[in-house]
């Protein structure tokens, strides 16, 4: 049996959906589902089980739940906004840490979420402690579990990898709200008000201009299979190691709407011409914590033998756009 925690939410259902298609159906999820509507990334799936988290973790520390293949850990408090330290840290921190233990007690492979916000605004995404500088409480539990790992590296009896996902995009992260992907909110502004706004200019960055590595949920899965299937322990970045603009987010939303109504393609300078792409100023509240450039080096990723290519942008908004007009 496998085990995925936030197996409700983003990631951990795109996991799911995976080891379905692997065949996989033996899969216990672990979620909070007080935002109900949750039920819907589950909804065509295939799974043994389902427990609230509260639940969960002191029935698999009682051993009630058999044989266990491999955990996916993506259960979290993701709001990078959240105030309630407390409360982050438990979720966050203290519950992966019992998550870990119990993997090397039972010998079971342990893959987790990480974070690229780890890196705050140094600039640097290198998976080295001389480029961690976290922002926000968010950001800090990610950092304190990679660190209490990297403290127990040699003494390690089961594999554990640890995946710093940069911008991931894609199907069911309907229920992010403010935290959803900038695809996501480009194209149902577009579809609903027949424009997309984006940021003003800012730290030297052009209006919409600055830069992110966006990554497709299919990748990010796609790499988690393979450290499945091939363990090698350790922290990775899992990015494309290419930064693409948010204005290239929206022209390549924008184009694959106007696709489906047989509209011609235009370029950027024309959408900003008629008024299709917007800008304005960054709130004050992200003034010093906005991180208008990141990109993963993906060298030690490609070294611990993940070969395949990622989507760029724009195969990757097409790809997602598909899907949401099948579902929505």
């Amino acid at each position: 049996m496998y085990i995925v925690t936030g197996g409700a939410g983003f990631i951990g259902a795109n996991i799911i959906h995976g080891l379905n298609q692997r065949g996989v159906t033996d899969i216990l999820v672990s979620d909070h589902l007080q935002r109900a509507d949750k039920f819907r990334n589950l909804a065509d799936l295939n799974i043994r089980d389902y427990f609230e988290a509260e639940a969960f973790l002191p029935e698999l520390l009682a051993g009630r739940f058999g044989k266990i293949d491999a955990i996916f850990h993506q259960g979290a408090c993701s709001d990078t906004m959240a105030m309630d330290g407390r409360y982050v840290m438990d979720n966050n921190f203290a519950h992966s840490k019992a998550l870990f233990h119990w993997c090397q007690e039972n010998r079971v492979p342990f893959l987790y979420a990480s974070s690229a916000s780890v890196y705050g605004m140094t600039g640097r995404f290198r998976e080295e402690r001389a480029a961690e500088d976290p922002l926000n409480v968010y950001a800090f539990s990610k950092f304190q579990f990679d660190q209490y790992l990297r403290a127990q590296w040699a003494e390690i009896t089961a594999p554990v990898h640890g995946f710093r996902f940069f911008n991931v995009y894609g199907p069911r992260e309907f229920h992010k709200g403010r935290m959803a992907s900038v695809a996501l909110h480009f194209s149902r502004q577009y579809r609903q008000e027949g424009k997309v706004r984006l940021f003003a200019g800012s730290a030297g960055y052009a209006d919409g201009e600055q830069r992110r590595d966006f990554i497709h949920v299919d990748d990010v899965v796609a790499v988690n299979f393979h450290f499945l299937d091939h363990p090698q322990s350790g922290i990775y970045n899992v990015g494309t190691g290419r930064a693409q603009s948010f204005n290239d987010v929206a022209v390549a939303a924008i184009q694959a709407i106007d696709e489906e109504t047989g509209k011609p393609a235009r370029p950027l300078a024309e959408l900003q011409r008629q008024g299709i792409i917007q800008y304005s100023p960054m709130p004050e509240a992200l003034h010093g914590k906005y991180q208008s450039y990141t990109q993963a080096d993906v060298e030690n990723l490609r070294a611990a033998g993940y070969s395949a290519p990622f989507l760029d942008v724009e195969a990757g908004v097409r790809r997602y756009l598909s899907w949401l007009r099948e579902k929505e």
